[in-house]
């Protein structure tokens, strides 16, 4: 999808003003089901570290989250959930999402960004798969991806760090 660049979204730090809008862009993306997925055990009872949103005219229509987490004693931070309005979804603005993720990362000196999705649209950034991270729940083992920004490598148990 080509848009004029008048009408080009742009990328934002997301606010507490945009909670709202959050919600409805990822209900829509992901449904209710997405409460039963073991993605969200390492976001309940947590607050993202980060959080960033891409506006169009109309408003917020994609963004994505950080939350702090723990494997083993590495401090590190979870990606997702990752939402772009079904309309924008051909625009490039998922991977703007997940390069302002890795910067902001990168800034905060974390040795890395776990997340569970798919590996050609993740790997693209670095990531890759990681057999050596447990989650708090089932997840198929072929979408656990872990980006390393220091080369260290996590291993045990994921939690809410």
């Amino acid at each position: 999808m080509t848009e004029p660049a008048m009408n080009r979204p742009t990328l934002s730090v997301e606010s507490a003003f945009d909670a709202g809008a959050v919600a409805r862009v990822v209900e829509a993306a992901f449904g209710p089901g997405r409460y039963a997925k073991t993605a969200e055990r390492l976001r309940e009872g947590s607050n993202p570290e980060a959080g960033f949103v891409m506006r169009g005219e109309a408003g917020v229509i994609g963004s994505v989250r950080l939350w702090p987490i723990r494997i083993g004693a590495l401090r590190a931070t979870f990606l997702g959930p990752i939402a772009v309005d079904r309309t924008w979804r051909e625009a490039g603005l998922g991977a703007a999402l997940v390069e302002a993720c890795i910067a902001w990362a990168r800034e905060q000196g974390l040795p890395g960004i776990l997340l569970v999705g798919d590996s050609p649209f993740f790997g693209r950034f670095g990531f890759e798969r990681t057999d050596a991270v447990v989650l708090p729940g089932p997840v198929n083992p072929s979408r656990l991806l872990w980006l390393a920004l220091d080369g260290e490598k996590p291993v045990g148990l994921a939690r809410i760090g």
